[in-house]
């Protein structure tokens, strides 16, 4: 990674910039779908808007099991992933339901075979914030330094607001996958109906084009008409099915 396009690593974070990070973080992850590109956007904003970290991740567990990693870099993935062992900053920050921090690994004791890797990834230095999401889900925000004692207050009290932050925008995004999959319960199970699914075709067929982008068709002509779906269906299905006249 190219520090020189970075704030110094001397440099904390003050109110405007820890604002500015929570604006940053909101505007990148508020229209995100998917729980896993959320934690990728988290991780790679984190790292470039906090001066002295060098790389960031997320781990997360769902029921207790492994349930998704994340790494702003790749020489860091491993740093997160609970396959190579439970016994890491991210998973202690999870079970205590508090900040961890490390701010020399030489001399840490904590996780002897983690530490001995971090250090061989050029880590020298750790935070690990625990993010409540839902009830499902839960994790650890960590944020990583190259430099042995780098870490300051100042992170810390960066990493408890980011920690927080992040968990009610990726609450909000696990909403959003759970309303998606209802959604498509709901298509498929209009698609199996015989007049919607009918009229699905007569479009697929007329337009060209999918399944799905036929049910929206049906669906705003069904808003702008205000009448129901089945009954746009039927008039449709109707009207295509009526003899022509010679």
């Amino acid at each position: 990674m190219n520090l020189d396009t970075r704030l110094p690593m001397t440099e904390d974070l003050g109110v405007l910039e820890t604002a500015a990070l929570l604006r940053e973080l909101t505007a990148g992850l508020i229209g995100v779908a998917e729980f896993d590109e959320a934690l990728d956007r988290l991780v790679r904003i984190a790292r470039d808007a906090v001066p002295g970290v060098d790389c960031c991740g997320f781990t997360a567990l769902r029921a207790g099991e492994p349930a998704g990693v994340a790494a702003s870099d790749p020489r860091c993935a491993e740093l997160d992933d609970l396959r190579h062992g439970p016994d890491t900053p991210a998973l202690t920050a999870i079970r205590r339901r508090e900040m961890i921090i490390a701010g020399g690994l030489a001399e840490e004791s904590r996780w002897p075979t983690w530490s001995i890797r971090a250090r061989a990834l050029g880590v020298h230095g750790v935070i690990s914030a625990p993010v409540d999401v839902d009830e499902q889900v839960i994790g650890a925000i960590n944020l990583y330094a190259s430099a042995p004692g780098a870490l300051t207050p100042s992170h810390q009290l960066t990493a408890m607001l980011l920690a927080e932050h992040a968990g009610l925008l990726l609450a909000a995004v696990r909403d959003r996958e759970r309303a998606a999959a209802r959604a498509d319960q709901l298509d498929g199970a209009l698609l199996a109906e015989g007049v919607i699914g009918q009229a699905v075709g007569v479009i697929m067929t007329q337009r060209g084009c999918p399944a799905a982008e036929a049910l929206g068709v049906l669906r705003s002509a069904a808003s702008s008409l205000d009448i129901p779906l089945r009954e746009v269906a039927q008039r449709l299905v109707l009207t295509v099915s009526r003899p022509r006249d010679n």
